[in-house]
């Protein structure tokens, strides 16, 4: 074990060194988030092709109705039953957004198998179904929120 004289007499680490140190560092650290977003951009992928590809599950339709059980005992008349990425709409969420009485024509995949079965289920059993825009990464349209309401009609 070196002595304080021997540490006291050592040759400092020249500037250059210190600087390739901090270059590895930020290197490493460059290739931990581009591992981190690559995971990210998989996750994303894999989400869509079973979206835009596959059908709704019987657990998906059993998460529905534990998620408005949930809401009806906290007194609430709705819940936000799902939620997609607004890309994942034909024209990226425009129509969700801007409030469009034609919005349903812009869902895809499992986002219109979820307005199918509400259009044959819900809506005849007084359910009343929204969609929104429900946060904006960057300023731009993120997520789709679709609510299941069982509110009663206003007088």
């Amino acid at each position: 074990m070196p002595d304080d004289k021997d540490i006291v007499n050592a040759a400092p680490v020249s500037a250059q060194d210190l600087r390739m140190q901090m270059l590895q560092r930020e290197m490493e650290e460059m290739d931990k988030e581009r591992r981190l977003k690559s995971i990210e951009e998989q996750k994303h992928a894999d989400f869509a092709a079973d979206f835009l590809k596959k059908h709704v599950t019987e657990e998906e339709i059993a998460m529905v109705r534990r998620l408005v059980a949930n809401a009806v005992k906290a007194g609430k008349f709705e819940a936000m039953v799902y939620s997609f990425p607004s890309e994942l709409c034909s024209d990226s969420g425009r129509a969700i957004n801007s409030g469009d009485r034609d919005w349903p024509s812009t869902l895809q995949g499992k986002a219109k198998e979820f307005f199918e079965r509400y259009q044959t289920y819900g809506k005849p059993n007084g359910y009343k179904l929204k969609a929104m825009i429900i946060n904006f990464p960057g300023g731009v349209p993120g997520d789709v929120g679709m609510f299941l309401n069982w509110a009663p009609d206003k007088a």
